[in-house]
């Protein structure tokens, strides 16, 4: 059953337009692609395209009204910019919600770490948790976040993004959190950046829209942790530090690898401790496990609970998604981390490999937005490769050529140009029992690798 989001009377009031006529949406949305039953369209207008143009196929796909700002004869509210008018949803959408509000950034984990809080908040109260969808953190992607979220939720996690500095200051303002969270600080969009510390800077930027009362939740084991600690001060009234160093307020005192991939992890917090499975592989989701049940603490949701969800979570599509695919006359394991890279997020995701049995491949796209310190960071990547025992890499994209040269004489290695051709040289190796890793940045595409892969795979 669809619940009323917005009437043409409530989205005329948030945005300041004129409704041409009464209707109720239950869903909104600014792609055109994915308008259903039901939903408000935002003609939102952009460097690329025009919404406006769609309109008519919007209407075809059953959207119940639209937000716009040129004529039409569809149901609609007008407004002088549809963009504004989004943002404006997205902010009475936050004013009205008594939601306990969490908010998450970082440099490498936001997404899964905001995909496990929503599954523990909605295992602890079913229905009444809501998040961010996908990766939509920037500018249009919050807002939009924001005013999908139903006028009774209880919970709301929102992932926030950014790639330049004071970016996060005006989305965190928005999303209102009474719970911020930062997972990992790393070199990711160097290229806008003078230092991994000025990232740190950027990030801890979230706490300026805490609410009165709020929670910084902060990575203990951070180089970091003291600039973002001081980021938080003068926002937070309460700082929360997790990880795996003693110290930590909510820390992971044991771990141990389960058959199936996953850890077994014993948590220690104020006092208490609480053990569960966490179906995800990696130290570095044993980290944010712990921020995880910080958060649902500091929103008084139930731990328990929460663990239960951890354990149940399956894999992300392009974020650690584990696939079993035939080849031959068995199977091999696919590790898709298609969706994106940076150097932190290739070491913890090459450790994970390397507890893997059997033959180990990587198939590693280069790494983006690193700026003056590309060649570098590839280069590095070698000790990681080495060190997890890699028996073949396949290496993809001009930028990799810094680590083929520190690979020479070391790992078997091959350099291609693109995703197609490491398709084709990946199934001319593949064999039973094989582990594979495909990890890079979105730009690369290895996401159609994984997809090929994946139609191999029985219904």
């Amino acid at each position: 059953m669809s619940v009323r989001l917005w009437t043409s009377d409530e989205i005329a009031l948030a945005t300041k337009g004129t409704a041409s006529e009464s209707f109720e949406a239950s869903g909104v949305t600014f792609d055109s692609r994915e308008v259903g039953p039901g939903d408000l369209f935002l003609a939102l207008k952009g460097e690329a395209t025009d919404g406006h143009r769609f309109l008519d196929q919007a209407f075809a796909q059953g959207a119940a009204g639209a937000v716009v700002s040129q004529a039409t004869t569809h149901p609609h509210v007008f407004v002088a910019d549809t963009t504004a008018a989004l943002n404006a949803l997205g902010i009475a959408a936050r004013g009205r919600s008594s939601a306990k509000v969490i908010g998450v950034t970082g440099s490498v984990g936001k997404t899964g770490t905001k995909e496990a809080l929503f599954a523990a908040l909605d295992r602890s109260d079913p229905g009444c948790a809501h998040r961010s969808v996908k990766s939509y953190n920037n500018h249009t992607g919050v807002p939009l976040s924001l005013a999908r979220m139903p006028r009774d939720t209880r919970f709301g996690v929102f992932e926030m993004g950014m790639n330049h500095a004071g970016e996060l200051a005006q989305l965190t303002r928005l999303v209102r959190p009474h719970v911020a969270i930062v997972t990992t600080i790393a070199p990711a969009h160097m290229g806008f950046f003078a230092s991994e510390a000025a990232i740190a800077d950027a990030k801890g930027e979230i706490f300026q829209g805490l609410e009165p009362g709020g929670t910084a939740i902060i990575p203990f084991d951070s180089p970091h942790r003291e600039r973002l600690i001081a980021a938080a001060r003068p926002y937070a009234a309460r700082i929360i530090t997790f990880g795996m160093g003693e110290g930590a307020d909510f820390r992971a005192v044991e771990m141990m690898r389960t058959r199936t991939g996953g850890t077994f992890v014993t948590a220690r917090f104020d006092g208490r401790e609480l053990s569960f499975t966490l179906s995800q592989s990696g130290e570095h989701w044993v980290s944010n496990a712990m921020a995880i049940l910080a958060a649902v603490d500091a929103v008084g949701a139930d731990l328990e609970l929460a663990g239960l969800a951890l354990a149940e979570m399956g894999g992300l599509a392009g974020r650690g998604a584990r696939l079993l695919v035939p080849v031959g006359d068995g199977e091999a394991l696919v590790i898709d981390e298609s969706y994106n890279a940076n150097p932190a997020s290739m070491r913890a995701t090459l450790a994970v490999l390397a507890h893997e049995p059997g033959r180990k491949l990587a198939v590693l796209g280069e790494m983006r937005e690193l700026g003056a310190h590309s060649d570098a960071f590839h280069a590095e990547l070698s000790g990681p490769v080495e060190a997890a025992g890699v028996d073949q890499v396949i290496l993809v994209g001009e930028a990799m050529a810094p680590l083929a040269q520190a690979l020479e004489g070391r790992v078997d290695f091959v350099h291609v140009p693109d995703a197609a051709t490491a398709r084709a040289r990946l199934e001319s190796v593949l064999a039973p029992g094989d582990a594979v890793l495909i990890k890079g940045s979105n730009g690369v595409r290895l996401s159609t690798l994984v997809a090929a892969l994946a139609e191999r795979a029985p219904a």
